[in-house]
């Protein structure tokens, strides 16, 4: 019986904070909008969470072949040519992605 009561206390106490973490921006969202810090977040960290992850995305491509990393190259400058003309992400990042795929499977390299 006593084991039982621990078991479900501690998932009612995951259950609450679980909880409570999940509403907590619902709650602040008044005054998580007026903060400056929060609002300059919002402009600068989407760009650096995807600069970070593109990265980490080519040098691990590149690490698997043996050749240069011409297919990453030119599929990164394809991908920023097409934002800067056209400004549509899911084009840029479609076109960029089947270029490199099609390179890296018909290429010899």
């Amino acid at each position: 019986m006593k084991d039982t009561l621990y078991v479900v206390s501690v998932i009612v106490a995951m259950g609450a904070v679980t909880f409570g973490i999940r509403a907590l921006p619902f709650v602040a969202a008044q005054w998580l909008q007026r903060h400056r810090f929060v609002q300059r977040l919002g402009q600068f960290l989407p760009l650096a969470i995807m600069t970070l992850l593109l990265l980490h995305a080519v040098v691990g491509a590149a690490g698997t072949h043996t050749s240069l990393p011409w297919p990453e190259a030119v599929a990164i400058g394809l991908v920023v040519g097409l934002q800067w003309w056209r400004s549509q992400a899911l084009l840029s990042i479609a076109l960029g992605t089947t270029a490199y795929v099609l390179m890296r499977n018909l290429l010899p390299l």
